[in-house]
């Protein structure tokens, strides 16, 4: 099965960018969709962003303007690009292969606090 792996998590201030990275270890292209959740301690995880085969995006409301999910087929990666962050946006954030089964990576920890 494709395996994700996921980086680019760190501590930031408010108001900071952070860039997450998703790499897959087969093509992604033909997969209908990749994921961005995000878990808050005590929290349940949620969808935060989508991108379909076709390109087509979706946000979760709260980081609507702020974050922009991207791929790059040639390079078997999906990007998180993270903007105005807030203290709200801590959290493990979660790369997901969505297509006939659901692959999940490790997450990578994103804290922003000052």
């Amino acid at each position: 099965q494709v395996q994700l792996v996921e980086s680019g998590g760190g501590l930031v201030q408010p108001g900071g960018s952070l860039r997450l990275s998703c790499v897959a270890s087969r093509t992604i292209s033909s997969i209908y969709a990749m994921d961005w959740y995000r878990q808050a301690p005590g929290k349940e995880r949620e969808l935060v962003a989508r991108i379909t085969k076709y390109g087509s995006t979706n946000y979760v409301d709260s980081v609507k303007g702020r974050f922009t999910i991207s791929r790059d087929n040639a390079k078997n990666t999906v990007y998180l690009q993270m903007n105005s962050l807030k203290p709200e946006d801590t959290a493990v954030y979660y790369c997901k292969a969505a297509g006939s089964a659901f692959i999940w990576g490790q997450g990578t920890q994103v804290t922003v606090s000052s």
